[in-house]
């Protein structure tokens, strides 16, 4: 018997809805390690928005992805600045969970950079929750039990970082169930909402994103 077979049957097929996914270029997904004591079961993938080269067909809407933009030089990756960065956890547990209200739930992380005045907008968490709500429901991601949390992150630095400047993060955590184990919608909608917090436009139904060619 391989490591497979002990894998339940809804898992199997919930990954390989997540395999499906068609998330925007401009996302950078990638597995990381899951969580391990959360549910018998489980996988966990990063996201990162970064800013591309400069005449990119793209520009962003809020956040350092203006400036981002505008200043990137014409060169490798080790130059780009990061926009949006994110986690997406699948977990399963066969026996099912009271608090899930099922057998999967899907637990995420956002962070962003957002422009000061923005970043100041006393209905800034609500809006994040809006985001999040409208994503799922624009991909016809069926769910339940969702909750979640939208914090507001002020940095500024002192004595020899003085001339740092300060910075404000919006982070949402938010979890829910899905009602299938089928999550492909899910993980686009999630996708989607990085780009939002990276401060890219939406793409216009039946529009594809040009992808960014890679400078050498």
């Amino acid at each position: 018997m391989n490591a497979l077979d002990q894998v339940p049957p809804a898992f199997v097929h919930a990954l390989g809805t997540l395999r499906k996914a068609q998330c925007r270029s401009e996302l950078r997904l990638a597995e990381i390690p899951a969580p391990a004591r959360l549910a018998p079961f489980a996988v966990a993938l990063g996201a990162e928005v970064m800013a591309p080269g400069a005449g990119a067909p793209a520009t962003p809407v809020h956040g350092p992805a203006a400036m981002a933009f505008a200043s990137a030089p014409a060169s490798g990756d080790e130059d780009e600045t990061e926009l949006a960065t994110g986690r997406f956890i699948l977990l399963h547990d066969p026996d099912g969970s009271a608090v899930w209200d099922g057998e999967f739930r899907i637990v995420t992380y956002i962070r962003a950079e957002l422009e000061p005045d923005m970043g100041n907008d006393q209905m800034l968490g609500t809006v994040a929750w809006t985001w999040l709500v409208e994503a799922l429901e624009n991909h016809k991601a069926a769910y339940r039990a969702a909750g979640g949390t939208a914090t507001r992150v002020l940095s500024e630095s002192f004595g020899t970082l003085a001339g740092r400047p300060g910075s404000i993060d919006i982070e949402l955590r938010a979890s829910w169930t899905p009602d299938s184990s089928d999550v492909q919608a899910h993980l686009e909608a999630w996708s989607d909402m990085v780009c939002t917090f990276a401060g890219l436009p939406p793409l216009p139904d039946g529009v594809t994103a040009l992808p960014h060619r890679r400078r050498s």
